[in-house]
């Protein structure tokens, strides 16, 4: 393969750049730019937001989402060693029922955890039960501290 073979593909890369880039400069150029009080403010479901939003997103939303990428990014890996399978021979089936045995493993922890557990009763309930148990700060009161 020489360098002219990528030809074609550079300079629909460029084209496509040179596209989007113009469409962009153009659009800011020539959209009308009249801010209004209504214009700025906040729009949700067409209903106006009488006061701020009091509640952050729990953290839980961002656990589930770094889990999602973790998991899909693995699932990526598998499907390569897929593609790969008879060339890779019983090494590959070795390192990839390591792999395995580590998505299960986090797989469990993460559930063990409770991150992927969205029933806030039973959380409280097994708050209830677990936590007299542990030597974790619970409520303010620390494992060797009486409560008043």
């Amino acid at each position: 393969m020489t360098l002219t073979d990528y030809l074609p593909i550079a300079l629909m890369f460029v084209v496509g750049l040179g596209f989007a880039g113009v469409s962009l400069a153009l659009s800011w150029w020539l959209a009308p730019n009249k801010p209004t009080p209504e214009k700025l403010a906040p729009y949700e479901c067409g209903i106006v937001p009488l006061q701020d939003p009091v509640n952050r997103f729990p953290v839980k939303f961002y656990l589930v989402a770094m889990l999602f990428v973790i998991f899909d990014v693995e699932i990526i890996f598998l499907f390569l060693w897929a593609v790969r399978f008879q060339e890779l021979g019983w090494l590959g089936i070795a390192v990839i029922a390591v792999f395995v045995l580590l998505i299960f493993e986090t797989l469990g922890y993460v559930w063990k955890r409770g991150a992927l557990d969205w029933n806030v009763a039973s959380r409280e309930r097994h708050r209830r039960v677990v936590a007299p148990l542990t030597s974790q700060t619970v409520g303010g009161v620390g494992a060797g501290e009486e409560a008043a």
